[in-house]
């Protein structure tokens, strides 16, 4: 995470949602909200004027929508990172924020606190796999079937496989140094590398790999 607070843009086509975040957000100094927008569009512009270091992002709004939107900053050479707020969610919404890059998912009736805390995990370089973001939708998301072989992986060590089956799983670095029985900075540092090694943006991407190469599966 940069030094001084998280700067935050809010796109969202409700001004009430907004100006509620922009209140909460007023009373923690490691938070600072830099612009605001209410179509997908706007966002897009503001994160090449500013470079925020996280756009909250509503999905359903006029013209472009949120995912397009999050597509494009995704795409484009800024270090902006997404999070997808919505009232929405259903799978076809999660499968599309994910497929566009965001780096978390969350839902509008989730408490003000645990909204504050994703932004603070997304900014700080991590992704938001919990609570919209499931096992079962993960597996569906990269059509990995209920039992399938793991196949190797040119490069990526036993142990750095190891991290990132229990990344697949859902496990934070704690989980993943208590299970391995390394420490939380040994157990960073796998993750590091594995996003080096994999060229994955974020803990998301990582996740959905894991299926993909079969290292995590659902019980049949």
């Amino acid at each position: 995470m940069t030094a001084g607070p998280v700067r935050v843009v809010l796109a969202d086509d409700q001004p009430l949602v907004r100006s509620g975040l922009r209140l909460v957000m007023a009373d923690h100094p490691d938070l600072e909200v830099v612009g605001e927008a209410a179509t997908g569009a706007e966002a897009v512009q503001l994160v090449r004027d500013i470079g925020p270091d996280v756009v909250v992002m509503d999905i359903r709004m006029p013209g472009m929508d949120g995912i397009e939107a999050t597509r494009l900053i995704t795409a484009g050479p800024t270090a902006t990172r997404v999070l997808v707020l919505t009232t929405f969610d259903e799978d076809d919404y999660v499968y599309g924020a994910l497929r566009a890059g965001a780096s978390g998912f969350v839902v509008k009736d989730m408490a003000l606190n645990d909204i504050l805390a994703a932004i603070r995990v997304v900014a700080g370089g991590d992704a938001l796999i919990a609570p919209g973001v499931t096992r079962r939708l993960i597996a569906d998301f990269v059509g990995c079937p209920p039992q399938r072989s793991p196949r190797p992986v040119a490069g990526i060590t036993e142990r750095e496989r190891e991290v990132l089956t229990l990344i697949g799983r859902g496990r934070t670095n704690t989980e993943i140094a208590q299970d391995l029985f390394i420490t939380v900075a040994t157990a960073k540092s796998h993750v590091s590398r594995l996003l080096t090694k994999l060229g994955a943006r974020d803990r998301v991407q990582l996740v959905i790999t894991a299926y993909e190469m079969g290292l995590v599966t659902l019980p049949g």
